[in-house]
C-alpha cells in the first residue's frame, strides 16, 4: 500500500471515528439503516435507552428488534412503519406517540424522525433519531388528570349553582322555624338530640308542615353544616331518569345525555342528602338506592368507575311508610335503613299559638318582596286565622297571607278578601268602629315582646340558661334568648 493510500485510510478512519464520537455524544438515540432496513450503526444513547448493544442490532432488521408491536402489544406490520417508509418514498417521516421495545420486554414511549439517505439520486438507507418521552407522557397524564378533575368540579359547581337557584325561594321564605308552642318544642328537642350524629332521620308529617325546614335545621346543627344540603324531590323524578338524577351519567349513556352529569348523591358528598317524599320512589328503584346508601358507593349511568361518597340521609314523607311496607309498596330493608330516628312534625292545628307569629312573619316577608308598605294584622284578623283548621298547614297559611297582601289596600291586611269563610267587610267594620283597640302595630308587638323578655329575666334573677333561667321560662334556647337580648339592646344594669 502506498503512503498516499495509507494516509487516506488513516484520514478516513479518523473521520469515521470522529463521526462516531459525535453520534455518541448526542443525547438522542441514533440508528443508521441500509436500503433493506438493516441496522448499520447505533450510538451510545440508543444503547442506553433501549438496552440493545451494537453487537445485537448491527446487520439486523431494526423493526423486528424494537418496533414490532404497538403499545398495547398488537402487531405493528413492517409495511406500516414510518421508519421504513422513508427508505421507500425518500421523504422525512415523523412520529410523536409510539413505543420502542427494550431488551427486558418492556416498552418505552418515544418520538422519532426517520430521514432518508440519498446518494447518486438513489435511496441507500435512512437515519433514525429518537428520544424517550416518558417524562412528557407523565406530564400529559397529569395534565389530563387535572383537566378531568377540573371538569368534574366545574360540572359539580354548575349543578350546585342550578340547585341553589332552585332553592333560593325556599331559603328566602323559610329561613327559620317560627314558633314556641309546646308541640314544636318537642320537635326541637328531637332535632337537638340527633343533629350531631350521622344517624339517618325520617321526618314524618302532613303536607305543608315544614318537613324540609326540619331537615335544614338538622343539617345546620350537624358537623356537616359547611358541606351541601342537597334535596331530591322523589315525587318529581320520572322512573326512567331516577338513576341519572341520583347517581349522574356520562355523555352518551342514553338518548339525550349530551354531556356528563353529576348526580345528587355526589353533590351531597360530605354533607346531607334530603330525600323529600321518599315514599314516592318506585319499588323497582328502591333496591339501587338501598345499595348506594349501605355501601356508600355507586356508578354513574354508562360508567364503570365506582364513586365513593359520604352522605348523611334525612328523608321525609307524608305517607304511613309502615303501612306501605306491609302492603308491599316499600322495601322493608330500605325503610329500616332510613327510619333509624323518626321525627314527627305536628300539624298547624296542634300548634295554634304559632299561627299569629307565623302570619306576621309572612306579612313582613311578602310585603318586602312585593314592595308594599308593611300591613297590620288586626285582632279580628288574628282571631279569624286562629279559628281556621289549616288542613294545608304552614303552606296554606303562607298562601292565604300572600293573597291577602296582594288584595289589600290601605295599611291593614284584608283577610276577608283572601279567606271566603270570613264575611266580607267584617274586618273593615271592626277597624272603623274600634280604632286603635282591635290590633297592635309592629312597634307595639316588639315592645310587648321586649317587656315580656325583661319580666322573664327579672323573674329569674337575670339567669339566662339552666334550670329556672329566663330561657327555660320563655321556652326558648339560651342562644335564642341571647340573640333577642342583643336585638332589643337589653343588658343587665
Amino acid at each position: 500500500m502506498s503512503n498516499d493510500q495509507d494516509t487516506s485510510t488513516r484520514q478516513f478512519e479518523r473521520l469515521e471515528n470522529m463521526h462516531q464520537l459525535i453520534l455518541d455524544a448526542a443525547g438522542e438515540g441514533v440508528y443508521g439503516l441500509d436500503a433493506n432496513g438493516k441496522t448499520t450503526f447505533v450510538n451510545k444513547a440508543a444503547e442506553r435507552i433501549l438496552g440493545w448493544s451494537a453487537d445485537h442490532v448491527i446487520g439486523q432488521p431494526l423493526h423486528d428488534i424494537h418496533h414490532h408491536s404497538h403499545a398495547d402489544g398488537s402487531p405493528y406490520p413492517r409495511e406500516e412503519c414510518p421508519i421504513y417508509a422513508a427508505i421507500k418514498d425518500g421523504l422525512v417521516h415523523q412520529a410523536d406517540d409510539e413505543v420502542f421495545w427494550r431488551t427486558d420486554g418492556s416498552s418505552v414511549p418515544v418520538e422519532y424522525t426517520s430521514t432518508p439517505i440519498i446518494e447518486d439520486d438513489g435511496i441507500c438507507g435512512a437515519v433514525v433519531v429518537f428520544r424517550e418521552i416518558t417524562a412528557r407522557k407523565e406530564m400529559e397524564r397529569q395534565r389530563e388528570t387535572a383537566y378531568q378533575q377540573i371538569k368534574s368540579l366545574k360540572e359539580q359547581l354548575e349543578q350546585e349553582r342550578d340547585y341553589l337557584r332552585d332553592e333560593i325561594d325556599i331559603n328566602a321564605n323559610f329561613g327559620e322555624i317560627i314558633g314556641d308552642s309546646q308541640a314544636l318544642k318537642r320537635t326541637f328537642a328531637q332535632i337537638e338530640a340527633v343533629a350531631a350524629t350521622n344517624t339517618s332521620v325520617m321526618v314524618n308529617g302532613e303536607s305543608g308542615v315544614g318537613k324540609e325546614l326540619i331537615a335544614r335545621a338538622i343539617h345546620r346543627r350537624s358537623p356537616r353544616a359547611a358541606a351541601p344540603l342537597v334535596k331530591v324531590n322523589c315525587a318529581s323524578i320520572p322512573g326512567e331518569l331516577f338513576e341519572s338524577e341520583f347517581f349522574g351519567h356520562v355523555k352518551g349513556a342514553f338518548t339525550g345525555a349530551h354531556k356528563d352529569r353529576v348526580g345528587r348523591m355526589q353533590l351531597a358528598n360530605g354533607g346531607t342528602l334530603f330525600l323529600d317524599e321518599v315514599g314516592e320512589i318506585p319499588p323497582e328503584q328502591q333496591g339501587k338506592l338501598l345499595r348506594a346508601l349501605q355501601e356508600g358507593e355507586f356508578e354513574r349511568v354508562g360508567d364503570e368507575e365506582t364513586i365513593k361518597v359520604d352522605v348523611r340521609v334525612v328523608a321525609a314523607t307524608n305517607r304511613d311508610l309502615q303501612t306501605e311496607v306491609e302492603a308491599g309498596n316499600f322495601r322493608q330493608d330500605l325503610f329500616y335503613r332510613l327510619c333509624v330516628f323518626p321525627i314527627d312534625v305536628p300539624p298547624l292545628r296542634q300548634r295554634r299559638s304559632d299561627i299569629v307569629p307565623l302570619a306576621m312573619h309572612f306579612i313582613s316577608l311578602i310585603c318586602g318582596q312585593l314592595g308594599k308598605p308593611l300591613l297590620t294584622l288586626t285582632q279580628r284578623g288574628a282571631d279569624s286565622l286562629l279559628a281556621h283548621d289549616w288542613p294545608g298547614n304552614v303552606r296554606e297559611l303562607k298562601n292565604v297571607i300572600e293573597r291577602a297582601v296582594i288584595l289589600s289596600s290601605g295599611d291593614r291586611l284584608r283577610l276577608d278578601l283572601a279567606m271566603p269563610e270570613i264575611p266580607a267587610g267584617a274586618e273593615r267594620t271592626a277597624d272603623v268602629t274600634e280604632p286603635g283597640q282591635d290590633y297592635l302595630t309592629e312597634t307595639e308587638m316588639r315592645e310587648r315582646e321586649k317587656d315580656n323578655l325583661l319580666r322573664a329575666l327579672e323573674a329569674s334573677g337575670w339567669k339566662i340558661s339552666g334550670q329556672g333561667g329566663a330561657a327555660e321560662r320563655l321556652g326558648v334556647k339560651p342562644s335564642t334568648l341571647a340573640y333577642r337580648m342583643k336585638v332589643f339592646g337589653v343588658e343587665k344594669t
